[in-house]
């Protein structure tokens, strides 16, 4: 089997190939990287189920032997090192590689084989279908590495990375199922095509573009993520299921003087908006980093050589950020190199996909702040009425107050009053004035990372086979879901209703579902306190305030925003904008369906109401 590397932990194995993987069946189960596999499993077996390998005549073992071939579960397995010596153990691992083509009658009387076999099918049977599982248990990657891109028009290469991935899968499918037929003389008439190989599969290649130099010894040489391969639904445990605290703009790069072991990182060139970012992540976060297939396009050819405007590096020595305090989830303005920088250190605290989207978006703002367009926090959204009329929809609010489901509502509930509800922005975006004085929305993202419990019923399981699922079992599951267009992204469309998202109110006489704000003044008022119910998105708890309900830039740079937010909220009242605050209701008790769904059926009389522009 021609992996260069295996990187196993608790959650993860990572695979390192050239391009090839194996030919056969019988050269997978020869390969050092099943044996190793294998080893663990019997590890895992004399540590928690023993009565296992007793039935199968091992029983303990003592001592592990496996520290000679790269230690416990939780560090790095590499193929090629060191031997197993314990003859048991090797017994088992050539009885299993024999029946891989020979039926358990016939290994039964090969030279070396286990005593009692036969008499022991049952038992023999219990450990194949185990090992499968433990295999398919870890989240499964499969890194396939080039020198380069291939040329424009030259479709070969990519082929051949499609080829291998699904070749894995269907190898390691075949060798469970021979193996197991040769074992009980039966072929099960029920088969699963399970993604028994890798779940994600990444053609990986080295880009030049111009690194300051000040980070070139650093960064050349990483490799950038230019193709990926993926079989949803993707099921991810990540350690950490919230995010705390505000990211820091410091005065010093949290990159210098860092060193990087480079074969354990990827590049994901990031499309955020009109933003270019690129995100570096180490292997540890590998689940996390090639999510971002799902909310961020991946940065052409052109554009990486371009260069980004910022650089993010998720998953550096804990001990290289200590500086910066107990949270160093941090960015700084590299003014001398033209250049946003940020990181994150790698631990389980900050294995949360929140932080890997949310300082992207931060990246994004600053980014758009400083080119003179107010970013906002919010959902942005294209209506298509029943007879043809429009209407854009923007609910600004923080993390957790209603815009996507919302939207989602609107989709469900108003289909019968709306021929498309076409997604803009989910959560991030920029306002600006045109020449003509008009108020444009952008978004940034073309996913969307929800909650699963806020979600329409139905919806979720309606969008399986694109969905990247997180922490499913736990409080705050989320999904990862591709959700519209770059172009729509990117295309600036004219804003008629501008409404902020409040959670927290209930509905009553005094407080209507949409309450239009009469002024600028009421207005910015409204959106600056930024009032929200926190829903367990984050470590806050209770009624929150945050400073427009962004703290992704704008509340680090009050100042540049402030000014920023002054002029469009002018635009927006001068252009007839509909101004106001849309009572979601999400963050009640009770209201986390009915409420954003009242919203929606709200929203769609006052446009029909209102008056919607002509198509």
């Amino acid at each position: 089997m021609s992996l260069q590397r295996l990187e196993l932990d608790e959650r993860q194995a990572v695979m390192y190939s050239d391009g090839s993987v194996c030919a056969s069946t019988q050269e997978l189960v020869e390969s050092a990287a099943f044996g190793r596999v294998l080893h663990l499993y019997i590890d895992r077996l004399e540590a928690q189920n023993p009565a296992v390998l007793e039935e199968l005549g091992m029983g303990a073992s003592g001592e592990s032997p496996t520290a000679s071939v790269g230690g416990a579960v939780n560090g790095p397995v590499t193929p090629g090192r060191g031997e197993i010596e314990d003859p048991r153990r090797e017994r088992l691992l050539e009885t299993i590689r024999l029946l891989a083509n020979n039926p358990l009658e016939r290994v039964s009387f090969t030279a070396g084989a286990p005593p009692g076999l036969l008499v022991r099918r049952g038992p023999l049977h219990e450990f194949v279908e185990g090992l499968y599982d433990f295999w398919r248990r870890w989240d499964r990657f499969l890194v396939v590495r080039a020198d380069s891109s291939p040329a424009p028009g030259d479709r070969r290469p990519l082929r051949g990375f499609t080829e291998a991935v699904e070749s894995l899968a269907r190898l390691v499918r075949a060798l469970y199922r021979d193996v197991a037929e040769n074992i009980t003389g039966a072929r099960p008439r029920v088969l699963r095509q399970v993604a028994a190989g890798a779940e994600v599969g990444v053609y990986a290649v080295g880009h030049r573009w111009p690194v300051p130099a000040r980070y070139r010894d650093l960064l050349t040489g990483i490799p950038f993520v230019r193709d990926l391969l993926l079989y949803p639904p993707l099921l991810l445990d990540p350690p950490a299921t919230t995010r705390a605290g505000q990211f820091v703009e410091v005065d010093e790069s949290p990159l210098a003087g860092l060193t990087l072991e480079q074969r354990d990182w990827l590049c994901y060139p990031a499309r955020v908006g009109r933003t270019t970012v690129f995100v570096y992540f180490h292997r540890g976060f590998m689940g996390l980093g090639l999510s971002l297939a799902n909310l961020f396009e991946v940065a052409s050819d052109e554009e990486v050589a371009a260069g980004p405007d910022a650089v993010y590096l998720y998953g550096v020595p804990p001990a290289a950020l200590a500086r910066f305090g107990a949270l160093p989830a941090v960015f700084h303005d590299d003014r001398p190199s033209r250049l946003l920088v940020a990181a994150v250190p790698l631990e389980d605290r900050f294995a949360y996909f929140g932080y890997l989207k949310k300082m992207a978006l931060t990246l994004h703002n600053v980014c758009a702040m400083d080119r003179g367009a107010m970013p906002f926090h919010g959902a942005y959204a294209r209506l298509v009425l029943g007879d043809g009329s429009l209407a854009t929809v923007l609910l600004i609010g923080d993390t957790a107050t209603g815009k996507s489901e919302t939207l989602e509502a609107l989709r469900v509930f108003g289909a019968d009053r709306l021929r498309e509800v076409r997604i803009i922005a989910d959560d991030m975006g920029t306002l600006e004035v045109d020449p003509g004085g008009g108020l444009l929305g952008f978004g940034s993202e073309i996913g969307a990372f929800v909650r699963l419990d806020d979600l329409q019923k139905g919806y979720a399981l309606g969008q399986l086979d694109r969905s990247i699922i997180m922490s499913p079992s736990k409080v705050n599951a989320r999904v990862v879901l591709p959700v519209t267009t770059l172009d729509d992204v990117l295309h600036g469309y004219p804003v008629d209703f501008l409404l902020y998202a409040n959670n927290h109110e209930a509905v009553d006489a005094t407080h209507p579902v949409v309450e239009r704000l009469s002024d600028e003044a009421a207005a910015l008022a409204v959106f600056r306190d930024g009032a929200a119910m926190s829903k367990g998105t984050t470590t806050a708890v209770g009624v929150t305030h945050s400073y427009f309900a962004n703290p992704f830039g704008p509340a680090q740079r009050r100042g540049q925003h402030e000014a920023l937010a002054a002029s469009t909220f002018a635009a927006a009242f001068r252009a007839g904008v509909f101004v106001g605050q849309l009572r979601t209701q999400l963050g009640l008790p009770g209201r986390e369906s009915a409420g954003p769904r009242a919203a929606a059926e709200a929203l769609l009389d006052l446009i029909a109401a209102k008056g919607a522009r002509p198509s």
